[in-house]
């Protein structure tokens, strides 16, 4: 199994670069072809969110429903898939930032909470407190 980096989720997201989205496209294909997934790490759906918002101005319902796209792609196989979605829930109902949603669901995983921090927002979602 190979993986993916952030970089060719964006093009698909995106489509703003005409050959990569095309070079992306094929290897999907060629994944779907041949009964293969892709592995997506846990820091790429990180970065994914960041750089969505952050360089291309995506809108929190926007990015949600990227993430909810991906997440759903057969030829695609997240790290923690399990918590990705459980954060991805949280973020859209919640004030915090979604890279907060996920620490918390991963350490959730792992029965280690609370998750303590010094973000005030963050500390509002279940599973954190805020440390004085």
């Amino acid at each position: 199994m190979a993986a993916l980096d952030t970089n060719v989720l964006v093009r698909l997201i995106v489509e703003d670069d005409p050959v990569q989205v095309a070079s992306a496209k094929k290897l999907l294909a060629k994944c779907i072809l041949e009964n293969e997934t892709l592995f997506v790490p846990i820091t790429v759906s990180l970065e994914l969110e960041w750089v969505l918002r952050s360089s291309f101005g995506f809108s929190k319902p926007l990015v949600i429903e990227a993430l909810s796209r991906i997440l759903t792609a057969v030829e695609l196989s997240f790290e923690s898939e399990s918590a990705l979605e459980i954060a991805l829930v949280n973020y859209e109902q919640g004030t915090a930032d979604y890279s907060d949603y996920l620490h918390l669901a991963l350490a959730e995983k792992v029965n280690a909470q609370p998750l303590w921090t010094f973000d005030k927002a963050a500390s509002k979602a279940i599973g954190a407190k805020l440390l004085a």
